[in-house]
């Protein structure tokens, strides 16, 4: 299963940190979007895809995205999905302000505020906001060390459980 990783505009050792918190063998296995283009255009991420050998017809892919990474790459899947294409995952770090719709989305949140406030603009089953809250960046370059809540709506409520966001990303890529 293809991994993209669509950082925000930060240096790029923040997103060489979060690829080290990967699960073993996935950060080799990822193709990340280049840092010479700005990641909020979701042409140009959906052509980055395709110049790379991505092709609609092809595995399902599974996308990290960042900030205004999400942007973009949020936009890019919508794209991709209409051109045939599937998405097994959508990660949003920090995704605020950013509307999920029709794709299989799990939000990340640096904090409950950005948790609470994402969640009408669309969202999956299963999310996670750090508690106690970091600062944002924190939660790309250092997921590892970002405690807080997984939550999960199910038909019986609310499930909670403490985690990390890496361990949290690995346990639903694992899904």
């Amino acid at each position: 299963m293809p991994l993209l990783i669509c950082p925000g505009m930060h240096p790029p050792r923040y997103t060489q940190a979060f690829l080290r918190t990967l699960p073993d063998g996935l950060a080799a296995r990822s193709w990340v979007f280049p840092g010479q283009v700005l990641p909020v255009c979701p042409v140009s991420v959906l052509n980055s895809w395709v110049a790379s050998g991505f092709k609609p017809e092809g595995e399902p892919l599974t996308i990290i995205a960042f900030s205004a990474g999400v942007v973009g790459a949020g936009g890019a899947a919508w794209m991709w999905q209409q051109l045939g294409g599937r998405i097994a995952h959508f990660f949003a770090l920090d995704g605020w302000g950013v509307p999920i719709v029709g794709i299989p989305a799990y939000r990340l949140s640096h904090d409950k505020f950005t948790h609470d406030s994402s969640l009408p603009l669309g969202h999956g089953p299963i999310s996670f906001y750090a508690d106690p809250p970091v600062p944002h960046l924190t939660l790309w370059h250092g997921p590892d060390q970002v405690t807080g809540w997984r939550i999960e709506q199910t038909e019986l409520g609310e499930l909670r459980s403490r985690t990390t966001a890496a361990a949290f990303i690995g346990s639903e890529l694992g899904r």
